[in-house]
């Protein structure tokens, strides 16, 4: 465990979760106009915010987050009625030992204040743009929290909403923040294929992702073997045979942040067949294709971490039904 140099700085957290925003401030935040979250509320149910006595909406935190995911998966070309899927999938289910029990679960999942504490402080680290308390609050995250909690609720949040930032300043702060991201997953992601003696290849459906979600991904599917070899953004499909040939690796998968068209999952089930490894697509997007993909020679992965990986290790071995 990497020791504290210095505490961890104190933030109001809690109060800030409870905290409610006039709609000029998420309009602000988010650079999402009134009438579309007025859409996303009334036609699609995607936000709830609440009403003062006057019937003025106020939002929360959480809505704030949910907006910058709505938009996130818009960017992608996924249509606004299945965004509610992807959030209510992507949304922790309510566990059993919380509804009951002498044990409390607050040790084991730390809830959301102790999450926007840790963001609070690397957005204060990214605005002053000090990479030696960055790095030191990223050895200190990862010492205490298991590697997919730690991208899902602290690192991956945070980068997304600087992302959809517009203030002066704030995309210096993103691209600070996205090439040292980038930097360390790369980091681990070598550390951990040291010693691998084949491996699965990762790469990205065109024009779907950004480096850091492929890299995330790669790390996550790697588990404790570490035995994924991501592939660079703009690899083209159609060239994927040659690679598989000579790296003959144990199975291609293909993140999908966002369903492939009917055209491009054509072109998917030829080359499952033209390729001597299996191949699965991975991500919110394959989830939405699920259907499609039944009987096709295509495997569905999903999208969440653990049931990522257990599919993967499934599908390799050979029990996991295309």
């Amino acid at each position: 465990m990497i020791e504290r140099a210095e505490p961890l700085p104190t933030f109001s957290a809690s109060s800030a979760s409870d905290e409610l925003l006039p709609i000029r401030e998420v309009v602000r935040l988010t650079g999402v106009n009134p009438v579309t979250l007025r859409a996303w509320e009334r036609r699609y149910g995607l936000i709830q915010p609440v009403r003062t006595e006057g019937g003025h909406r106020l939002y929360s935190l959480e809505d704030v987050t949910t907006i910058r995911d709505i938009l996130s998966w818009t960017e992608r070309g996924v249509a606004v009625s299945k965004v509610g899927t992807l959030l209510a999938r992507n949304r922790p289910a309510a566990r059993p030992d919380t509804v009951a029990g002498p044990t409390p679960v607050a040790k084991e999942v730390p809830a959301t204040s102790e999450w926007l504490e840790w963001q609070a402080g690397l957005r204060q680290a990214l605005a002053d743009f000090d990479e030696a308390r960055l790095e030191q609050l990223y050895g200190q995250v990862f010492s205490l929290y298991p590697i997919s909690q730690v991208f899902a609720e602290v690192l991956l949040p945070l980068w997304q909403e600087l992302m959809h930032q517009t203030g002066f300043g704030q995309q210096s702060q993103w691209l600070f923040y996205d090439a040292f991201l980038r930097g360390r997953v790369l980091q681990r992601l070598q550390f951990v294929r040291r010693n691998a003696e084949d491996c699965i290849l990762l790469g990205a459906l065109p024009g779907q992702c950004r480096e850091l979600e492929l890299l995330v991904t790669g790390l996550l599917l790697g588990g404790d073997s570490g035995a994924v070899r991501v592939l660079p953004l703009g690899q083209p499909l159609d060239e994927l045979t040659l690679l598989c040939q000579s790296i003959q690796p144990r199975a291609l998968v293909l993140f999908a942040p966002a369903p492939p068209a009917a055209s491009l999952l054509l072109q998917l089930n030829k080359l499952a067949l033209a390729i001597d490894c299996p191949l699965a697509l991975a991500g919110a997007g394959a989830e939405l294709v699920a259907e499609q993909l039944q009987g096709s020679p295509v495997a569905n992965l999903g999208s969440e971490p653990r049931l990522m990986l257990s599919r993967l290790t499934q599908f390799v071995a050979g029990h996991l039904d295309t």
